[in-house]
C-alpha cells in the first residue's frame, strides 16, 4: 500500500482523463471490487496455500494499479480499480486466515497493535508517496510506477520469505498446534479431535 495507494491523486487522474464526473466512481471502484470478492468468497475455503494467495493478490493489486495509471479510457480505469479492490480483498482474506490460524491467543493483543499500525500507516504514507511523486513526475506516472514498484517489492519479499510461499494450513506446525489447542475437549484433557 505504501507504493501503490493512488487515492490522493484520483481527482487529478479524473481531470487528466477529461472525466471529472468519474471521480466518485473512481473512489467507489476499489470498495466495489472488494465487495464483489466478499460476496463470492466461498472458493477461498478450498485454498490451502494462503501465503501464495497473499503474494498473488498483492502482485495483482500492484499490477492493476499500474494498468490503471497507464489506461487512457476512464471506463478501463474504473474496471482496473475494481480489479485492484478485488485483489486487495483476496489478500486481506488470506492474511486474516493466516493470522487466525497461527497466532496463539496469549499474543493476539500485542500483535494486533502492530497489525493495526501496518493497516493504517501503509496506506496513509502511500497517499503521501503518490502525491509527492505526482508533483514531481506527473499523475499517471505516479500511479503506474507505484503499481509496478509494489509488484516488484512483493516479488522480492516473496523471495526473501520462502516460508510465506510454502505456508499450507494443512501442514504448518503453528496452524496444526493451534487447531489442536482449540479443538473441542482440548481444555478438559481429552484427546483433540
Amino acid at each position: 500500500m505504501f507504493l501503490a495507494m493512488p487515492l490522493a491523486v484520483l481527482p487529478f487522474l479524473a481531470d487528466e482523463l477529461g472525466a471529472e464526473w468519474s471521480l466518485g466512481l473512481m473512489y467507489a471502484s476499489i470498495p466495489a471490487g472488494s465487495l464483489l470478492v466478499s460476496l463470492t468468497s466461498g472458493w477461498t475455503s478450498r485454498v490451502h496455500r494462503h501465503g501464495r494467495m497473499v503474494v498473488v493478490a498483492a502482485v495483482g493489486w500492484g499490477l492493476s494499479v499500474a494498468a490503471a495509471g497507464l489506461a487512457g479510457n476512464v471506463w478501463l480505469v474504473l474496471l482496473l480499480l475494481a480489479l485492484a479492490g478485488g485483489f486487495d480483498m483476496v489478500s486481506g482474506v488470506f492474511r486474516s486466515a493466516m493470522w487466525n490460524q497461527t497466532i496463539p491467543d496469549e499474543l493476539r493483543g500485542r500483535l494486533a497493535g502492530i497489525e493495526l499500525l501496518s493497516y493504517s500507516v501503509g496506506p496513509q504514507l502511500g497517499q503521501v508517496r503518490a502525491g509527492g511523486m505526482a508533483a514531481w513526475t506527473g499523475v499517471r506516472t505516479s500511479v503506474w510506477s507505484g503499481g509496478l514498484l509494489c509488484a516488484a517489492g512483493v516479488g522480492l519479499l516473496a523471495l526473501c520469505l520462502p516460508k510465506l510461499m510454502t505456508y499450507d494450513v494443512r501442514t504448518d506446525e503453528h496452524a496444526v498446534r493451534l487447531r489442536e489447542r482449540r479443538a473441542p475437549g482440548a481444555e478438559a484433557g481429552t484427546p483433540a479431535v
